[in-house]
């Protein structure tokens, strides 16, 4: 059990996430993000199979063939496009919780490659996973942008407002305003 060293790992994660929301005029998104990892179902799981290179979901999976705190972890946060999943389908993901998402992806591959980051990883991450989880295809090719333009021109290019919304707008359409 490496409680102390998973702690550290998911929390300086959440750090980056929410510089990196908080860079896109996301805050709330950014201060809230992944509070369910420190759940009893999550962290304990995390702590176990903690290996401090990838998601310790990744690793309960290989060795047990499933993960309780994957399916408490997804059910609860919607920068996930498994949250995005209804009987008929992927249904779009909102444009705070597809940025959050895309600020998740750079921050994972950050956390978990450190020094050996490079600003490909996170769509080279997505290419690998597509397919494993379906999601709808604007918030996909919305996803997929972004972490192109990542990938040729890096962060300061991309993780801004207006780059975001101006992106988002272009491939999904307009932003719905909550009342």
């Amino acid at each position: 059990m490496h409680a102390i060293k998973h702690f550290i790992t998911i929390t300086s994660h959440r750090m980056k996430v929410m510089k990196r929301c908080f860079q896109c005029g996301l805050y709330w998104r950014g201060l809230t993000h992944d509070l369910s990892k420190y759940s009893k179902t999550e962290f304990l799981e995390g702590a176990k199979y903690y290996i401090g290179t990838r998601s310790p979901i990744s690793e309960c999976r290989k060795q047990t063939g499933k993960s309780e705190a994957w399916l408490h972890h997804k059910g609860r946060n919607p920068h996930h496009p498994e949250y995005w999943l209804d009987n008929s389908g992927p249904v779009m993901m909102s444009y705070k919780y597809a940025v959050e998402s895309i600020c998740d992806k750079i921050s994972a591959g950050r956390t978990y490659h450190k020094g050996d980051y490079d600003q490909s990883e996170p769509l080279n991450f997505w290419y690998k996973k597509l397919g494993e989880t379906p999601v709808h295809k604007k918030t996909a090719d919305f996803i997929e942008h972004v972490l192109t333009d990542l990938s040729i021109h890096g962060e300061k290019y991309i993780l801004n407002k207006k780059y975001m919304k101006k992106t988002y707008e272009k491939i999904c359409g307009p932003i719905k305003q909550r009342k």
